[in-house]
């Protein structure tokens, strides 16, 4: 019967280094860093530099995919010309992309 227990044997050797016991966190933290919070960083970054460069006459689309040319701009939010005659108001942060010149006629 033997064969169906595993015989419990004394370990030889000593504690492990404290750091290589460490280096897989030290690894995965490191590929998170580098895979996910550093570009999501990055891309924040350049969404505030677009937004805070907005200017009257710029056609863009919101996060909501309304897609309008910049009529105001005030410090919290923008006045989109949707339509002829039609305004949406909506907040500076919701706007996702500049759209090239044209874009609205062309759509």
């Amino acid at each position: 019967m033997d064969f169906f227990i595993n015989q419990a044997w004394a370990q030889a050797g000593g504690q492990a280094n404290a750091f290589t016991s460490f280096l897989p966190l030290i690894v995965i933290f490191v590929l998170f860093y580098f895979l996910l919070i550093r570009p999501q960083q990055k891309r924040a970054k350049e969404h505030k530099k677009m937004v805070d460069e907005l200017a009257e006459g710029q056609e863009v689309v919101t996060a909501g995919g309304v897609l309008g040319k910049v009529a105001s701009v005030n410090n919290d939010w923008i006045t989109l010309e949707v339509s002829d005659g039609v305004s949406l108001k909506v907040q500076r942060g919701t706007i996702s992309v500049v759209v090239p010149p044209g874009t609205i006629k062309n759509s």
